[in-house]
């Protein structure tokens, strides 16, 4: 007999399952020094086991070692040609996630219809039976009714298998609306190289060759991508290298680095315009890549204009243009007021820069892209690359080599009418309106608008949505404007989370279902790039599964579609049954474990298997040498492979971009507007040409300034496993990492002048409210930022997950606030990206009461 559990019923019911596990846990080696006497007899009587950590999106190649059967350190792994056998802490933080007693230790019901924030689920433990009977049924219920497009599919972090749940189920089925993370995250930083240079990924980065940096709101040996990589070189980097960071704060990078340049929030543009100036009016740009006048006389004189004619260019298109239509009176001393930053600072970076050239990078990140006219900042820092000839080059930004992958198998013949009429509706998050271009790939609607979604579910348009299931995120926590998204999962009539920690988005959920840890307990693997090497690194069972869990985009795929096959509904079974068979043996998989490794070895089949073409990359011998080794090397990337062809509309690299002009042309055209109509409606400044060339915007804020005095700028943790790790005690012991973060505490910083004037002292409690929200947290006085920015990091805040990331779990009491409670819902919208940098929210700053 199943009886209801309270909120703090369920805290102390996962403790008392974890206890012993817990009390008889290993000895957490995570923070090992370097190899010792110590320890290599600790390594006598255990193994290490390769595996991948997904606690940023370098997705690094690691090796576990397992003693008696426990996970007790973590190390990169040696086989590696991107991190070098080299990793930050987030790998080791993984140990306490996988030995955490506040896990989810199998599936949970919700027994409180009522939904909402402070409203207790009610959860009682359930078996995997009901669990995926019940789901079945409500998917069945929208088959018989001819609805199956009201199911929806949301999906954050995932492996190489998710499209086995993540396409496969919901599209067999009958749904399209499967809705991924991505614009959360940073396609912003996509669309600036995508439409310069005809790039639509994150960059590599030549950083032993580099002698000169420039860093927009990235803090590489901290956050971003690159964390491994960019920490082994670091040393180096600064000995060879000069390292210009330009962030509103000190970050980690920033005080190890030669230069800190604090701008003003969002105003990044007119510092990239004004460093593009200098060069090309002191005639400081690449001549082989750019060009030159045709006779050698340099015509870039400030507030002159340009006959296109005198010059002729090599490998780009537009800098004449770029040059008449933003550039010419762009000086520096028109930034230093605009930017913050000092004009003779500007004069000194620019020519530095130049002078580096090719063996220069311009780094540009989401902390200049995510912004609400974000496009052109992406478009200004990264033309600075352009400018001085090292895209692509020795030293400079690159691309990454291709990684053979195995496909999918075709799902089209397992689609029955109903689910080929389902897929033909419109989708979900109403991409391709007028205000949303949704540009993916240089391809217009094709983009998802992920944080949308909530505003469509509190409107009911265009449709309602009454099943979803959503795996490995927490929306309600992780998107700005969270507000809306606890309104919005309220009102979805059956919702199904799958998580690892009963998170804040389980808290809204009919039935809560227990995963694995990607790093420890399950198959899969992960593909990105490092160090001018692309790789796939191999997920295995490193430990045996500690609860009732399993893995979310296999076994837990098996189950539902085994249901459905029970009801009448077998396509979804066949297709797995029928499409993945063992490669090497030609079974077919059997069950949800079977399903897992078939799908896996599958996948990856390209890279181990001897008799494909590995173009250049590692030769392995087959499945076991890869499972031994844990990871699969490209080639090195190699240099100016694309200065023939970027891939761009004329094949060059496109200061003046018809690549974003066709683009803006076609989605205006699609709706009997102009380009001028369009850029008004996406909130953009410019009008005429101006709107095809990299180019200042001026910041845009939510909040009067009047009510709202300072501009408040976030930041990630160096801890922070892509907000997953609040609820460890190695994130809260070493906060103070970070630089002005204190242990135990969620601070928001403030410049001592700023402190003064407001009579606030470190330690106070202070309410912080934006147009969004309020949080209350504590001040901290902190020179690492400028007067009228104030700083918080983001990880804090959790009312859930944990009796760790929570001040008080039963009570909901957060440890400090949630970013996304202050900043608002708002939208780059070429690329459908949220915002969530640049200083978009205004902020009061009041003494409050402990919360």
């Amino acid at each position: 007999m199943k009886t209801n559990i309270t909120r703090r019923g369920f805290v102390q019911a996962t403790a008392a399952t974890a206890v012993a596990a817990a009390l008889a846990g290993p000895t957490l080696h995570a923070f090992a020094e370097a190899p010792s006497e110590n320890a290599a007899k600790a390594e006598e009587g255990g193994r290490w086991v390769s595996s991948a950590c997904q606690g940023c999106t370098s997705w690094c190649a690691v090796q576990v070692y397992v003693e008696d059967g426990r996970a007790v350190k973590v190390k990169g792994n040696p086989n590696s040609k991107a991190n070098r056998g080299f990793i930050c802490p987030r790998p080791h933080l993984a140990i306490q996630q996988l030995y955490d007693p506040d896990r989810l230790k199998g599936p949970m019901k919700r027994t409180n219809p009522s939904k909402g924030r402070d409203e207790d689920p009610g959860f009682v433990p359930i078996s995997w039976d009901e669990a995926t009977e019940t789901i079945a049924e409500k998917l069945m219920e929208l088959r018989q009714t001819g609805e199956t497009h009201k199911f929806m599919f949301l999906k954050g972090r995932s492996t190489n298998n998710t499209d086995v749940l993540f396409k496969a189920l919901p599209q067999i089925y009958g749904t399209r609306n499967c809705f991924a993370h991505s614009t959360i995250c940073a396609e912003a930083e996509k669309l600036g190289a995508g439409v310069t240079e005809g790039y639509w990924d994150y960059r590599d980065y030549d950083v032993a060759n580099t002698r000169y940096f420039i860093m927009w709101g990235t803090d590489p040996i901290a956050s971003n991508r690159q964390i491994a990589n960019i920490s082994n070189h670091f040393g180096n980097m600064t000995d060879n290298a000069t390292v210009v960071v330009v962030d509103p704060r000190l970050s980690a990078t920033a005080a190890k680095g030669d230069e800190w340049l604090p701008v003003i929030p969002g105003q990044d543009g007119a510092l990239a315009s004004a460093i593009a100036h200098v060069i090309l009016a002191e005639g400081l740009w690449n001549k082989d890549f750019v060009g030159d006048f045709t006779d050698g006389e340099n015509r870039f004189a400030a507030g002159v204009q340009v006959d296109e004619a005198t010059f002729a260019e090599n490998r780009t298109n537009g800098l004449v243009k770029w040059w008449n239509l933003e550039l010419l009176d762009k000086t520096p001393e028109w930034a230093e007021p605009v930017c913050g930053i000092p004009a003779d600072q500007i004069y000194r970076v620019a020519r530095g820069f130049a002078a580096a050239a090719p063996h220069a990078t311009s780094w540009m990140s989401p902390g200049v892209a995510m912004q609400v006219r974000g496009a052109y900042m992406a478009m200004a820092t990264n033309a600075l690359n352009g400018l001085v000839g090292s895209v692509e080059n020795v030293g400079g930004p690159n691309r990454a080599p291709s990684v053979p992958a195995g496909k999918l198998p075709d799902i089209k013949p397992y689609q029955d009418e109903v689910a080929q009429a389902g897929v033909k509706q419109p989708f979900f998050d109403r991409r391709g309106t007028f205000d949303f271009p949704a540009v993916a790939k240089g391809k217009l609607h094709d983009q998802v608008v992920t944080n949308r979604i909530a505003d469509c579910l509190n409107e009911g348009e265009p449709y309602d949505i009454k099943v979803a299931i959503s795996y490995w995120n927490n929306w309600v926590y992780s998107c700005t404007g969270a507000q809306r998204w606890e309104e919005a999962l309220a009102k979805i009539p059956f919702f199904v989370h799958i998580t690892l920690n009963p998170a804040e988005m389980s808290q809204f959920a009919d039935i809560v279902l227990s995963a694995r840890h990607q790093m420890f307990e399950r198959w899969g693997s992960v593909t990105n790039k490092q160090d001018l090497h692309s790789y796939t690194a191999l997920e295995q069972p490193v430990v045996e599964p500690l609860w009732d869990t399993l893995t979310d985009e296999t076994e837990i795929a098996w189950l539902i579609a085994e249901k459905l096959a029970d009801k009448g509904f077998p396509n979804v079974l066949d297709y797995y049954r029928e499409c993945f068979h063992d490669p090497e043996t030609g079974a077919a998989p059997q069950c949800g474990e079977d399903l897992s490794l078939y799908a896996t070895k599958l996948l990856t089949k390209p890279l181990w298997d001897p008799s494909t073409d590995k173009k250049g990359g590692d030769e392995l011998s087959g499945w076991d040498e890869f499972v031994e080794r844990g990871i699969w090397n490209s080639k090195r990337q190699g240099y100016r492979e694309h200065w023939d062809d970027f891939g761009t509309k004329t094949g060059k690299y496109e200061f003046y971009s018809e690549t974003l002009k066709s683009i803006l042309e076609e989605h205006a055209a699609g709706f009997g507007k102009s380009v001028d109509e369009l850029m008004e409606e996406l909130n953009y400044q410019a009008r005429g040409e101006l709107a095809f060339v990299p180019h200042y915007e001026e910041a845009y804020r939510e909040g009067d300034e009047g009510e709202y005095p300072f501009v408040f700028s976030e930041h990630r943790s160096r801890l922070n496993r892509e907000g997953r790790t609040a609820n460890t005690s190695w994130y809260q012991e070493f906060k103070d990492v970070d630089p002005g973060d204190e242990p135990w505490d969620d601070v928001l910083k403030i410049n001592p002048s700023d402190c003064e004037r407001l009579g606030i002292e470190t330690g106070d409690a202070v309410r912080v409210t934006s147009v969004q929200g309020s949080v209350v947290v504590h001040a901290k006085a902190w020179e690492g930022t400028r007067p009228g920015v104030v700083v918080k990091c983001y990880g804090q805040g959790h009312w859930a997950y944990g009796r760790i990331a929570t001040k008080d779990y039963a009570a909901k009491v957060p440890r400090g606030g949630n970013n996304n409670e202050i900043i608002p819902s708002n939208f780059e919208r070429i690329s459908s990206s949220t915002t969530r940098h640049g200083g978009l929210a205004r902020v009061k700053i009041e003494k409050a009461e402990e919360a």
